[in-house]
């Protein structure tokens, strides 16, 4: 049965400043890119293979995917669009998350985070989010699976969560828990119509 690697970016250096990022291309962390070698070194030692490679339009996802298949030692064919880019997180681009905690308080702020339809002034939603990337999702990569073909997905915290959401038939309140940790791989063995039949998440370990 078809393999379905989605992987969030590792730690950039906004996520270490635990900063607003969105659209801004920002690079990773010395810590973001130990992030993906350990990322590409897991799914080695699984002896998970790849077909095809999707990412998105931004540097921090483009990395991760890179230093990931140096250290699988592959090389695939690889897809950028920027359907997978990450949320746009609107006039909170670039700011702090605590101040902004502060400033609107924890519900508030949490709900511009993670709920599903709720979005951060003047950005995206995850409803938002999921309309750009579900259909490329469907349109592209299961057509992929659908032909029978494994897919590594590197790209982000949001528009991960909006494939999860779909392939698990989460709830927008269920959603409202669903927090993808950088780096970490989320390998899900489906059937060619889409159906989860095995999810297996790889801790990175030290």
């Amino acid at each position: 049965m078809p393999l379905l690697a989605l992987v969030r970016h590792g730690e950039s250096i906004w996520n270490a400043q635990n900063r607003f990022t969105g659209w801004i291309d920002v690079p990773l962390s010395p810590n973001g890119e130990e992030e993906a070698r350990r990322a590409g070194r897991v799914v080695k030692a699984r002896a998970f293979t790849f077909d095809v490679a999707y990412t998105s339009a931004l540097t921090r996802a483009q990395r991760t995917l890179d230093l990931m298949l140096e250290e699988m030692g592959v090389s695939l064919p690889i897809i950028r669009d920027q359907a997978l880019n990450e949320r746009m997180y609107g006039d909170l681009q670039g700011l702090n998350k605590d101040a902004m905690r502060e400033r609107y308080g924890e519900h508030i702020v949490h709900l511009w985070r993670r709920s599903y339809d709720i979005p951060p002034p003047n950005g995206e939603s995850l409803k938002d989010t999921a309309a750009r990337t579900l259909p490329f999702f469907e349109r592209a990569i299961m057509g992929d699976i659908r032909d029978g073909l494994n897919v590594l997905v590197v790209a982000h915290g949001n528009s991960n969560r909006s494939i999860v959401m779909q392939l698990e038939s989460l709830t927008p309140q269920q959603v409202l828990d669903l927090n993808l940790e950088t780096g970490v791989p989320y390998v899900y063995e489906l059937d060619r119509e889409g159906s989860v039949l095995s999810k297996d998440v790889l801790p990175l370990g030290e």
